[in-house]
């Protein structure tokens, strides 16, 4: 593994773990109220493009971190559309 490679994951470990504590919370709390249920939307469609993106050009950290982060922001997408506050 490259070192490019490894800046990579990295960076992509990073903002993907950033998601964990929101998911952790609003699971915890059954509460997404404050949530922005469009801001949300907007951004797992963006993730589905990055990991389409690099399924289209074989990279395989753009491929790792975006099905990590879709996991992670479509968690929070679907507790914003189905807790009622």
């Amino acid at each position: 593994m490259d070192g490019n490679t490894i800046v990579g994951l990295l960076a992509g470990f990073c903002t993907t773990v950033a998601f964990l504590p929101q998911a952790i919370k609003t699971w915890r709390t059954k509460s997404a109220k404050d949530l922005s249920l469009g801001m949300y939307s907007i951004f797992c469609t963006g993730v589905v493009l990055w990991l389409i993106y690099g399924i289209l050009i074989s990279d395989l950290p753009i491929i790792l971190t975006n099905m990590a982060s879709l996991t992670l922001a479509f968690s929070i997408l679907y507790f914003k559309l189905s807790f009622k506050n």
